[in-house]
């Protein structure tokens, strides 16, 4: 194991000493009361992380102008009644014993919410890329107003009891629209054809702020060092600016990347990319400035940040999800416990996606705990239960391993000589492997904990009958559709899980029906294998989005491959060597086929719940089992129904 020397090294930047270089970054939860102020559960979320012992946490966005919010829920620090709220973030950090910096952000045109309100403002009239709203061009008053209102805003963040400020001036929001030739046409002094010319708002900012604050106080800019977007600028340019922003009064550059209408792949970081893979461009701002860098690059290990460090690429090292995925992984380190480190899998289906989708506040795949601080139950259960959890994929694991963290005596069956379920299907296809670490890293933590496992053994109604649980939780996943398709019988015809696993190995020109995840990653799987795939699904579009990092991925991919992708599809025969389709233009026939993949997913395989009914024994039916889904839904739900007991 690599000494982590450097990474518990402290660092001092002005007022503020760090006890390690270690950063949590600002990560939006969607937590805020409805009005912006602050939350019990925000607070609850900001003491978990805390505990976990980090050098110093930036908080998520915080609004400096009620018209320059993402939404009602993001945190205000646009008038003084927001201070009593954001003191009590500032509160439980410093219980913990970890300093903190409140970012201070105005969204400028990148808020569907202010658009639709008629509220957005921005340098230039110009839509937005993703929203495609146009918003109003900002007067010179109206510029003014904005750097005054960052200022007052971060002197609300010193008398609220933060230790340091941070400026977003990243990710497309309002300081990079004036940076950006995209967005900043104006032909006054806030524009300009060179990135110099455009910094004057930045540059102005950074000052209001530093006046606000006085000298000592720290201040940190958070910069997209390049903007990874066609026509954007590059760190090239932005070397030009960042010594002025130094003298303008930034104390530590956070060096980011991407612009709203950057390729989701680039800017969620999904598992395609190595940790660290950002690196590059701390180093090429430290060639400018000598104010401390932070690092950022989808880190999930300590020993990860230390060579980085350890290279003076950069001076501090920043990790945003894996502190959703393992608040304590800065703990297990320091104790030389780096495998019992829960690593972030880089899915974004919780802490990002939730948020593109609307679909709530943060969660994390594989921790229930996150951001459901408040509700988690955190002390052992007053009526323990003998528990059975029949099923060993990640519903069933997680069910297990909750269960028996709140008391309860746990049995976990599962029908296969082995664990893992679904995932072990999952982590084939290509930069799926960290599907498989993650499931084997929660397998083990199982045994660990001394669970009672039982493999190869079908639980049925005798057993349970003679076994007499006071509970189960049913976690018996799904099973393969077929559909009843003429010719589906056929030699030619094979199933998704039989090509991942190997049993069937498919050569020439490859048909796979089905155009959701499974199908989608299957092709992938094949084409990567040098097959000529067609995919066939009957929806009119993609169910495989393109706005999530993973869905942009694997379109990409597929594309690059030529792999042929046709939606509003219906296979209503397979022939010999052809398969027979219905599409909005009339019918249609494929040949030659040299193989049919069928991909169209899993229905619920819940047979149990009839026998328990009769036995009269209480039950949860999670994960697959319930409907098929994602691993957050499978997660939640094996953790809920522990919860439960």
């Amino acid at each position: 194991m690599i000494a982590l020397k450097h990474v518990f090294s402290p660092i001092t930047v002005k007022s503020l000493t760090l006890s390690n270089r270690v950063v949590m970054p600002p990560m939006g939860t969607n937590l805020g009361n409805a009005d912006g102020t602050v939350s019990e559960e925000n607070i609850a979320y900001m003491k978990r992380r805390a505990q976990g012992g980090p050098g110093l946490i930036i908080t998520e966005i915080t609004g400096v102008h009620p018209d320059g919010v993402v939404s009602p829920h993001q945190l205000g620090a646009y008038d003084d009644r927001f201070i009593p709220g954001l003191a009590k973030l500032a509160q439980v950090a410093h219980e913990a014993g970890v300093k903190i910096a409140m970012q201070i952000h105005h969204c400028g045109r990148e808020s569907v919410y202010l658009l639709r309100a008629g509220r957005a403002m921005a340098p230039s009239a110009i839509p937005s890329i993703v929203f495609r709203g146009t918003p109003r061009e900002m007067t010179i008053d109206d510029i003014k107003e904005a750097i005054a209102s960052f200022g007052q805003a971060a002197r609300r963040a010193k008398e609220a009891g933060f230790d340091a400020v941070e400026i977003h001036c990243a990710h497309g929001y309002l300081l990079t629209q004036f940076l950006s030739a995209l967005s900043n046409q104006r032909a006054d002094e806030y524009g300009g054809k060179t990135l110099k010319e455009r910094s004057r708002f930045v540059l102005e900012v950074i000052r209001e702020v530093r006046r606000q604050v006085g000298p000592d106080f720290p201040v940190s800019v958070r910069i997209s060092a390049e903007e990874s977007i066609r026509n954007g600028y590059t760190v090239e340019d932005m070397q030009t600016i960042l010594p002025d922003m130094v003298e303008a009064g930034a104390d530590i550059i956070h060096a980011s990347f991407g612009t709203h209408g950057s390729p989701a792949g680039i800017t969620q970081a999904p598992a395609e990319y190595e940790p660290g893979f950002n690196v590059w461009l701390a180093r090429k701002i430290k060639e400018v400035v000598n104010v401390p860098v932070i690092a950022v690059g989808r880190f999930t290990l300590p020993s990860q940040a230390e060579e980085v460090l350890a290279r003076g690429d950069a001076d501090l090292v920043a990790f945003g999800r894996q502190f959703l995925a393992d608040p304590d992984f800065l703990i297990k380190a320091r104790e030389g416990r780096e495998e019992d480190i829960r690593q972030c899998i880089a899915c974004n289906q919780g802490c990002i996606e939730r948020e593109i989708l609307g679909e709530g506040n943060i969660r994390c795949s594989i921790n229930p705990e996150t951001g459901q601080e408040t509700v988690y139950p955190t002390t052992p259960s007053r009526n323990p239960k003998n528990v059975w959890v029949i099923g060993g994929g990640p519903a069933g694991l997680i069910a297990a391993s909750e269960a028996h963290r709140l008391g309860h005596k746990v049995i976990l069956w599962e029908k296969n000589k082995s664990l893992g379920g679904q995932i072990r299907y999952a982590q084939i296809p290509p930069h799926k492997e960290i599907y498989g670490r993650w499931i084997d890293w929660q397998i083990d933590q199982v045994r660990k904990m001394g669970i009672e496992i039982k493999t190869g053994i079908e639980v049925d109604e005798g057993l349970i009958r003679e076994g007499k649980p006071d509970f189960v939780i049913v976690a018996t996943g799904g099973e393969k559709i077929i559909p009843p398709i003429p010719g589906i019988e056929r030699d030619l015809v094979c199933d998704a899980w039989q090509v991942l696993e190997g049993k069937v190995r498919p050569t020439g020109h490859v048909i796979v029906m089905g155009g959701a995840l499974v199908g989608m990653e299957t092709a992938d799987f094949l084409s990567e294998k040098g097959v000529q795939v067609t995919i066939l699904e009957m929806l009119e579009r993609s169910p495989v989005l393109k706005i999530t990092s993973h869905g942009y991925m694997l379109h990409k991919r597929l594309r690059d491959k030529n792999c042929n992708l046709i939606f509003g599809a219906k296979v209503i025969a397979i022939g010999d060597r052809a398969v027979e389709v219905e599409t909005a233009e009339g019918k249609k026939t494929i040949a030659p086929v040299d193989k049919v993949v069928v991909a169209v997913g899993l229905k619920p395989k819940d047979d149990l719940k009839y026998a328990l009914e009769r036995l009269g024994i209480p039950f949860a039916v999670v994960g697959d089992a319930k409907a098929p889904r994602r691993i957050i839904e499978a997660v939640e739900e094996g953790a809920r129904a522990a919860w439960s007991l």
